[in-house]
């Protein structure tokens, strides 16, 4: 068996970080969050609020890849809060069960409107932009993004036994990437 890296891209959703007038620490904090747990950082991107924006980063930087999406920011009730319309504009499946374990860890989680589904080879997940609430609702879905990641190319990935899913490592005798 070999272990395979899973790779991941982050999308900070922010007209503020866009201006310059915010710093993207949601951004950084989840970096730094995937790369501790052995995910491989692929991409940091920065886009505007609003649905075609958001629509448009995904497309781009979905082309031709295998791994975890996460997006932080513009998922709440703010008039130009549009992460999730521009999510399901892209998405060909969505998946409600992340979506939904990820608004269940905290009770703000009921205001959230993120949505979680599979572009092409890519799964999707919208977090909140506050540091705090990205890393808690990621933290609700870890164990299982590594085996749901690798089912996108590999149907042959055997079924977690609920143990070691926290890291970015999935041992496969199929590539993946």
């Amino acid at each position: 068996m070999s272990e395979v890296q899973l790779s991941v891209k982050i999308v900070t959703v922010s007209d503020g970080v866009i201006a310059g007038t915010r710093k993207d620490t949601s951004g950084q904090v989840l970096e730094n969050y995937f790369s501790e747990a052995g995910w491989r950082v692929s991409e940091r991107a920065v886009t505007e609020d609003g649905a075609e924006p958001v629509a448009a980063t995904l497309r781009r930087i979905a082309v031709d890849f295998h791994g975890l999406i996460v997006t932080t920011g513009g998922t709440g009730f703010g008039p130009r809060d549009r992460t999730p319309e521009g999510t399901r504009k892209v998405i060909d499946r969505e998946a409600p069960g992340l979506a939904e374990a990820m608004r269940l860890v905290n009770p703000l989680g009921r205001l959230s409107r993120g949505v979680a589904g599979t572009l092409d080879t890519a799964l999707i997940v919208n977090t909140p932009g506050s540091s705090k609430g990205c890393l808690e609702t990621i933290g609700a879905v870890i164990d299982v993004l590594p085996h749901a990641v690798t089912l996108l190319v590999d149907n042959y990935d055997p079924h977690p036994s609920g143990e070691g899913h926290g890291s970015g490592h999935l041992g496969s005798d199929h590539g993946a990437e």
